[in-house]
């Protein structure tokens, strides 16, 4: 992976964000790691409001790991946001949660979540898990260039 990549962790739980930042630099991620810790952070955060007016405190994501229950705005209302806006629906959203009901998950595809993962409960499933969604949307997926206008 590149630098050029940042990812958005939006995550409430310090130990469900811990686990994933490990995992990430167990695998020798060098992408800048940012986190919202609830939904209306994360959209501040993309939409550059309040705290994140400054773009280089707030880059646009490569991808957005977005955990589903969230204090204040949840996680499906975020996902809901975030694939209605122009600007913003080009960004992978992947869904990172410990919900298994069906109702959620279909709800998040219907959204238009990328991907819907369950969170692990080991480290070590934190650390496959992790593995392999740097491999797909790092090393096969290609994502669109932020730098170029929205058509």
């Amino acid at each position: 992976m590149t630098e050029r990549h940042p990812i958005l962790i939006v995550e409430d739980n310090d130990y469900d964000y811990d686990q994933t930042v490990r995992a990430f630099q167990a695998s020798r991620l060098a992408n800048p790691i940012f986190r919202c810790v609830n939904g209306d952070d994360a959209l501040d955060f993309l939409y550059h409001r309040g705290e994140y007016t400054d773009p280089a405190r707030a880059p646009r994501p490569s991808i957005v790991l977005l955990d589903l229950k969230l204090p204040g705005t949840d996680g499906h209302e975020v996902l809901q946001v975030v694939k209605a806006d122009a600007d913003l629906k080009s960004i992978p959203v992947v869904m990172l949660t410990t919900s298994e009901d069906e109702r959620d998950i279909q709800a998040c595809y219907q959204a238009g979540a990328n991907t819907y993962i369950r969170k692990p409960v080991t480290f070590e499933g934190y650390l496959e898990a992790v593995q392999r969604l740097e491999q797909y949307w790092f090393q096969i997926a290609v994502l669109p260039d932020d730098n170029l206008p929205a058509p």
